[in-house]
């Protein structure tokens, strides 16, 4: 292991002014996608894709022990979430908090055993002082438009092991995304790496994300035999003023491309232990050693293609040094399973200086070197209705992390189909009349349902009746699904019973409102 230089900052960088102790909760009516703005890239795209909380409820946290009650308010560990995050995250504001849907630490942001969240900074900005966002045992995760800064592992305060955003432990699909992570100096200073992964952590990427000014950029491996690692994606990155690890690879599969580093003062794109990087259109400028096997003689692989090295010096090929330059050549080759789209290594620096990290409009390439920022789009999986229509019911879909059940189901549906916020799911009845109902441990209030149908069956559901599943009481009749508005009830389950009905009703969802 080579002896780790700290870096020498003449400033540290500001420190933005601390949030109340307390956070703010809510519900938040959108109507565009819950998910974060644009769609995952890279390795995310695999193993079943990243899609973050989409389909579930929206909520914004102002500090840190906010955005883990959200957590530990949902229904269960896997209960979709969009935690929108305002203002600065620090130790102090940042408490434990209790449930079954979460297991959560003090002085660090902790994604453990979870799924299905995305965690997005909104607003003026959200900056995670101090304090570390910590994924382990974790899939589906979103983190974007966020910045992480000054996280130590020794000194005070301590947190995340000194790891700006790290991730261990059977991790799976994580998108991480238009983010600033930054420490002020080195390993002697107190910090350590911006963006690591170990112990089984795969499915990675990060994009459009500046990391600046630490001495280890980051790691996929926590040691020579600690394999068990890969298939990550960094793409359109500013790796700046970084001693080394850009990133470290310790076996596994890594795409590295349209890139730029600048000042990478030791070493750059470390592959060692059998790993193999696809390193495609980066930029290297002012920078040593910049892609290698270094410090070790376990070697590892590269496959190159189109980059450019401005002012980019080698050192000596040694027993633990094997620099891919002054001439770099491939020495394996490596199959990307998705799509992807290269902006010319020559435009790098711009595209990178307008698209990369936190507040900077979520822009990113058009692939033609020119930056755009995407539109956002309707999650399809979304069960927030959209609020510009009248006819629909606003605030938060109850039906989401609730039970259900109901009358005897066609062949091929099911009662969670209707509070899953998947319009591609259905439940259907074995005949052509039937009841399916939503239900909660605790007493709900409910004044609002929307009943929607499945594409293909619109306008299949004729008589119906919404009952108190407590009490068998009638709430209110009609026809047609849609928005219903009934008696404003506190009950534990509610019932919408089909009475009468053309061709084969099918509900896609059963949402439940309280005003």
């Amino acid at each position: 292991m080579r002896r780790p230089v700290a870096l020498r900052l003449n400033a540290a960088l500001a420190t933005l002014a601390v949030a109340a102790a307390t956070g703010v909760v809510l519900s938040m009516p959108e109507a565009a996608s819950a998910a974060a703005t644009g769609s995952a890239t890279g390795y995310a795209t695999q193993n079943g894709g990243t899609t973050g909380g989409a389909g579930g409820t929206t909520v914004r946290a102002t500090t840190g022990t906010a955005i883990h009650t959200a957590l530990c308010n949902r229904a269960s560990s896997s209960t979709p979430i969009t935690i929108q995050v305002e203002g600065t995250i620090n130790h102090g504001n940042t408490a434990k908090v209790s449930g079954n849907s979460c297991n959560t630490a003090a002085g660090v942001i902790e994604l453990k055993q979870i799924s299905n969240v995305t965690l997005v900074g909104v607003g003026s900005g959200a900056v995670f002082d101090q304090l570390g966002i910590h994924i382990r045992e974790s899939s589906n995760i979103i983190i974007q438009n966020v910045t992480v800064k000054n996280v130590k592992k020794s000194g005070s305060p301590t947190s995340n092991g000194g790891d700006a955003i790290g991730m261990e432990s059977d991790v799976r699909n994580v998108w991480v995304d238009h983010t600033t992570l930054e420490a002020s100096g080195g390993e002697s200073e107190g910090y350590d790496g911006l963006f690591d992964m170990k112990n089984n952590t795969q499915y990675v990427t990060l994009s459009y994300s500046t990391l600046r000014n630490s001495g280890r950029g980051g790691l996929v491996g926590s040691s020579e035999t600690e394999l068990s690692n890969g298939y990550i994606t960094y793409h359109h990155n500013l790796y700046e003023n970084i001693d080394s690890r850009a990133p470290l690879l310790r076996g596994g599969i890594a795409h590295i491309y349209n890139n730029y580093y600048v000042k990478l003062n030791e070493s750059g794109i470390n592959s060692r232990a059998g790993a193999r990087a696809k390193v495609d259109n980066n930029y290297f400028k002012n920078s040593k050693d910049v892609l290698g096997t270094f410090y070790t003689d376990a070697a590892g692989y590269w496959q190159v293609s189109g980059n450019t090295f401005d002012n980019v010096t080698w050192s000596a090929k040694g027993s633990e040094n094997n620099p891919a330059g002054p001439d770099p050549k491939s020495n394996t080759t490596v199959s990307i399973p998705y799509s992807y789209s290269l902006d010319n290594a020559s435009c790098v620096p711009a595209i990178v200086g307008a698209t990369a990290g936190a507040n900077k409009g979520l822009k990113v390439s058009d692939g033609s070197c020119s930056p755009t920022t995407p539109t956002p789009t309707p999650d399809p999986t979304d069960p927030t209705p959209d609020p510009t229509d009248p006819t629909q019911p606003g605030g938060t879909n109850l039906s989401i992390g609730a039970g259900s059940d109901g009358s005897s189901k066609a062949s091929g549906s099911s009662y969670g189909h209707v509070r899953d916020g998947d319009m591609n799911t259905f439940w259907s009845p074995a005949g052509s009349t039937g009841s399916i109902s939503i239900k909660w441990g605790t007493a709900t209030s409910v004044s609002k349902v929307n009943i929607r149908e499945a594409s293909g069956s619109t306008g299949a559901i004729g008589a119906w009746r919404v009952v108190n599943g407590d009490t068998g009481a009638v709430l209110t009749s009609g026809t047609g699904a849609g928005a219903i508005t009934v008696p404003k009830t506190s009950l534990k389950k509610i019932t919408f019973e089909i009475t009468g009905s053309s061709g084969t009703p099918k509900v896609a969802e059963f949402e439940t409102y309280a005003g």
